[in-house]
């Protein structure tokens, strides 16, 4: 498939089909919320809860979609954003966004989690691109350092507390929004705490011995695992060496610290693409070891759509052609959103190509869209 087949492709698919199917199938209006999950008909499925993540990514995703000119979805995000704050944060009188709600939308769990949190600050980020007031980004990120600040670097993933374990992935996505923060609003407040959550991955994230950035790790931030036998996920090797990327070109950090970050992003990506692929089919894997070992053949969605992301930024920054991306992104669209499914999708797949879920998960999308703007814009 030729670039402008693949543009085209992807922009039939999002604006046509499943921007729309979100939008209307996926979007309850009585609640102003997005359902969590579609059938492969597009039948909503009940829930005993919505939680805030979920909301938060479709959100930036409807906002996104609409300041791109693809699909005009600004009602939607904007009524769900005024939805999520009445009914998410603070609503058990302390600080901070309550994990989910129930069907008569009072909190079902009140527990505050990091990567939730990042979500909402997230969408806050492409809400102010499109005229919205920056008051509750400031208010949450400043909720985070209150409610989450850890003794001895970085942040806890949840208070109460599910675990004593310390996962990278809450992390990278503050990172991620402090990005997209800082390009919003220009607030040098927001660079800084990207600053930190890009060093925090050489300090503590990315494992000496391999290079690569591990999933887990103790109280103290030492691996969870003996040496070998620790879980890396190609995917969020793709997505660490997209965000590296992207904090060099907002940043402009020192030129010692700039060869640290482009060296660890180009290791991170190359791992990946040695070891962490199907050699026959080019999907990426699950999860392997720092090793290189391979232990989950199954294939999901949004690694698949990392290494779209950055097999395009690559294409960009380094002058070269989007070929690879196109053709990989056609073997994507093929394989995970085929036409039967009219906008939707097949979240996972297992060794054989066979689906492990039989239901659309709505936090996809955020993922989806990521990859399928970069053949676009």
């Amino acid at each position: 498939m030729t670039i402008a087949a693949s543009s085209l492709a992807w922009r039939d698919w999002l604006a046509s089909r499943a921007l729309p199917l979100w939008t209307t199938s996926g979007f309850d209006p009585r609640r102003n919320l997005f359902h969590e999950r579609l059938s492969w008909d597009g039948t909503p499925i009940r829930m005993d809860a919505l939680r805030l993540m979920v909301q938060a990514r479709q959100v930036a995703t409807c906002y996104r979609a609409s300041l791109d000119g693809l699909y005009d979805a600004t009602s939607k995000a904007e009524a769900c954003l005024e939805t999520m704050e009445r009914l998410y944060h603070r609503r058990d009188g302390a600080p901070g966004w309550v994990f989910s709600i129930g069907p008569d939308d009072r909190p079902a769990d009140c527990r505050r989690d990091l990567y939730a949190h990042a979500f909402v600050l997230y969408a806050c980020a492409w809400s102010i691109r499109a005229g919205g007031p920056a008051r509750l980004a400031r208010e949450t990120a400043d909720e985070v350092r209150t409610i989450f600040a850890a003794h001895n670097d970085g942040f806890l993933d949840a208070v109460p507390p599910v675990d004593s374990l310390r996962r990278q992935n809450p992390h990278m996505h503050l990172l991620e929004a402090y990005l997209a923060l800082f390009e919003a609003t220009q607030d040098e407040f927001y660079l800084a705490e990207a600053r930190e959550m890009a060093e925090l991955a050489l300090r503590h994230l990315i494992e000496p011995r391999s290079g690569l950035l591990l999933e887990f790790f103790d109280a103290d931030w030492k691996p969870a695992e003996k040496a070998g036998s620790n879980r890396v996920e190609p995917g969020h090797l793709f997505e660490w060496s997209w965000l590296l990327g992207e904090y060099l070109r907002l940043a402009s950090p020192h030129a010692a610290k700039t060869r640290h970050f482009r060296d660890a992003a180009e290791h991170l990506y190359q791992v990946g693409a040695a070891k962490g692929r199907d050699r026959a089919t080019g999907l990426v894997f699950d999860a392997m070891t720092e090793d290189g070992d391979v232990f989950e053949h199954s294939t999901r969605i949004w690694p698949q759509t990392e290494l779209i992301r950055l097999l395009c930024q690559r294409a960009k920054h380094q002058g070269g052609t989007l070929d690879e991306a196109a053709q990989f992104g056609e073997r994507f669209l093929s394989g995970y959103a085929p036409d039967r499914l009219k906008g939707g999708w097949v979240d996972r797949l297992d060794a054989s190509g066979a689906p492990l879920v039989d239901y659309m998960p709505a936090s996809s999308l955020y993922h989806i869209y990521n990859a399928g703007r970069e053949f676009i814009l």
